[in-house]
């Protein structure tokens, strides 16, 4: 599994035009949720690229990026950064960011998948929304703490390994999302397009009702054609897609976080047939639920 989560790889056919933003990803970012979460020093991926890491996007991935010493260039949906020790960067999925970096910088990067964060981040107290920033912030002594406490967590196998992490996890986000609302104020927004950012606050409220999306375009007051147009520029996907990953991300909590059988997680989810949903579940994932839950219960 350690093997399969430190591959990286393009999902675009090789040779594809450099005006293409290439689409990076993880493991965790197709069928499988990752061990947790997943936490690499900024080298272990760097030094295979010559410390250049051109523009891309993690679909389903969120990322919050710690640099300990050195430094480099960020950019990020066309912002240039200049990156110096001791800065933290929060990048949100969906989010176009490339990095370059000086030879031998040294840091770490936390990888969360986004089952991971509803599972983490409670609606009623904002933080996925303040989290929805991008942002490069000056990283503090407890931040660093707590990365590299998760660092080495990652890299162990104790018992009650997985439970610790979730909870440095979820101390590592409160404190970035603490410093963006601090610096941007508790109003703080996605720097990309605000009708994105409805639409996906839509979706978490009525994804359950299975809305199309000509629902939604009216909800947010625009054409279905216009509201799919703005989505495939910020996330590269139809607004189709995101509504089926939204149901899937449920799904896929269901299969990982409870005992319920599939047939009731399809019923909870309010399909009428357990088998069209083991049919959407598998066409989005590539395999079936049933092979999901127990890929998942054997790592």
């Amino acid at each position: 599994m350690d093997q399969a989560c430190d591959l990286l790889y393009k999902s675009n056919m090789p040779g594809t035009a450099k005006s293409v933003i290439q689409s990076y990803n993880l493991f965790g970012e197709t069928g499988d949720l990752p061990d947790v979460i997943h936490c690499e020093t900024i080298a272990a991926r760097s030094v295979l690229h010559d410390w250049e890491l051109e523009p891309h996007r993690h679909a389903r991935l969120h990322q919050v990026l710690l640099v300990a010493r050195g430094g480099g260039q960020l950019t990020i949906e066309g912002r240039r950064h200049r990156l110096r020790p001791m800065h933290l960067v929060n990048v949100p999925a969906g989010q176009v960011h490339g990095f370059s970096f000086r030879p031998g910088t040294q840091g770490f990067v936390v990888t969360f998948v986004a089952e991971m964060l509803d599972h983490i981040l409670v609606p009623p107290e904002g933080l996925a929304r303040v989290l929805a920033e991008a942002a490069v912030l000056r990283g503090t002594p407890e931040m660093r703490r707590v990365v590299t406490n998760i660092f080495a967590e990652y890299g162990a196998r104790h018992y009650a390994r997985a439970h610790i992490l979730r909870a440095l996890s979820a101390t590592l986000l409160g404190l970035v999302a603490r410093e963006i609302a601090a610096e941007h104020g508790p109003n703080a927004r996605a720097s990309g397009a605000d009708l994105v950012q409805r639409f996906e606050a839509l979706l978490d409220a009525h994804f359950i009702e299975h809305w199309p999306v000509a629902r939604y375009a009216k909800a947010l007051k625009v054409t279905p054609t216009h509201l799919t147009r703005v989505v495939r520029e910020t996330h590269g996907c139809p607004a189709t897609h995101m509504i089926r990953d939204r149901m899937v991300r449920e799904a896929r909590r269901h299969l990982v976080y409870t005992n319920l059988s599939i047939s009731q997680i399809a019923y909870a989810l309010r399909f009428d047939d357990p088998a069209y949903f083991s049919r959407t579940f598998t066409q989005a994932t590539g395999q079936s639920p049933r092979d999901f839950r127990h890929r998942i219960g054997s790592l």
